[in-house]
């Protein structure tokens, strides 16, 4: 009996022995977190809400902060509970609290398992850890691409230089650009997103926008090569293209006469020569220039030769015109135009061409006068004696 006695004594001295150290441990560690999201898999450029249980399984009231462990500085991520960032987290005992983790994932981010670990530590230094595993499905870029396939036009200083851009937005998310230009001084750019002038320009995630650019130059531009530096831009992203505009040289044409006098006389009926000088007056050559007129009706004008096939700069031609009026045409001033046209440039000066009868004419109206005053006198003396 004794023997029994001291055999119960025995096991309840180790029972007290062992549970007592076992019921602190539990009250220390008797903290645990649980979230159904522990492994996830996402997109670029994508953002996670996590929504995290603190289960305290101890008898006392547990001061737990919050942390996330572990993960690269490039991921963005906070912890709120209750509408307030989170910092520590009271628990009473054998209840659960709640909080939120919202974590993007980076634009820019390699393909593959990421992991970070959940940290919640009491104020006695005791902590509990979750694993938590991201799966990113892809490779993300966080990169703008600003391309054309003809960057280098060329033209006269009078053209206009229109350019093809495309823009691709090659992050996860919808991007709003602003346009710029670095053109020389008085230079003109403009942008255009379908058909409309734009400073500004949305582009969705992983598409691209044709943007067509009209750069006009300045006037009097020297002939020479002009860079345009163009980009699209935000706070996040940018992408730069850099055009091409070669300048060939100004074209100018002038049709005049040798004394500069725009102005002739010219008898009805009958036919006058008279020299024109096509001089090119720009810093390019000018081909095909053909030579025409706007004469009044009745009128005839030609010209001998009626094209010049080349003229450089600096270079005149004389020009013969022949004008003939028209026989019906009234003494006064009559307009012609004359017109020298290549494809680059033209010039129509207006000729005053003063109109006078035709001598022959005059006599005959001197005789008919003539002979009025003859027929009147004749009655007079011959009716005048009854």
């Amino acid at each position: 009996m004794f023997k029994k006695i001291t055999s119960f004594i025995c096991l309840f001295g180790l029972f007290i022995f062992f549970s007592t150290p076992l019921a602190s441990v539990k009250a220390a560690d008797g903290i645990e977190l649980f979230t159904p999201y522990s492994g996830i898999s996402v997109t670029p450029g994508e953002t996670i809400h996590y929504t995290f249980n603190l289960l305290n399984h101890t008898s006392n009231v547990q001061q737990v902060g919050i942390s996330l462990n572990d993960i690269p500085k490039e991921w963005n991520y906070s912890i709120t509970s209750g509408g307030f960032d989170l910092q520590e987290l009271s628990v009473m005992p054998g209840e659960t609290g709640e909080f939120t983790v919202e974590l993007t994932v980076p634009l820019q981010v390699d393909k593959g398992t990421h992991r970070f670990k959940a940290v919640a530590t009491t104020t006695n230094d005791q902590k509990t850890e979750l694993p938590i595993s991201i799966i990113v499905s892809e490779k993300g870029t966080f990169k703008t691409e600003l391309t054309t396939d003809q960057p280098n036009l060329e033209g006269h200083s009078d053209s206009s230089f229109d350019y093809k851009a495309e823009l691709r937005n090659r992050t996860a998310e919808e991007q709003t650009y602003a346009l710029m230009a670095s053109a020389p001084n008085g230079w003109i750019v403009d942008f255009k997103v379908d058909g409309n002038s734009v400073s500004s320009v949305t582009v969705e995630s992983n598409t691209t926008k044709e943007i067509n650019v009209s750069v006009t130059p300045a006037k009097e531009v020297k002939a020479d090569t002009y860079k345009i530096p163009i980009r699209a831009v935000n706070d996040h992203t940018d992408a730069e293209l850099q055009f091409e505009a070669v300048i060939t040289g100004t074209y100018g044409i002038e049709l005049t006469t040798p004394s500069g006098k725009l102005s002739e006389e010219i008898t009805a009926g009958q036919e006058k020569t008279i020299d024109i000088v096509v001089r090119n007056t720009g810093t390019s050559s000018l081909n095909d220039i053909s030579l025409t007129a706007n004469h009044p009706e009745g009128w005839n004008v030609t010209f001998e030769p009626t094209k010049i096939a080349e003229l450089e700069p600096n270079q005149s031609e004389t020009i013969k015109v022949r004008m003939e009026a028209s026989k019906n045409a009234l003494s006064g001033d009559y307009v012609v135009e004359l017109k020298a046209s290549a494809p680059e440039a033209s010039s129509n000066p207006q000729f005053r061409m003063t109109v006078k009868t035709s001598v022959f004419w005059g006599w005959i109206g001197v005789l008919i006068i003539i002979g009025v005053i003859g027929g009147i006198f004749y009655l007079i003396r011959k009716y005048g004696r009854r």
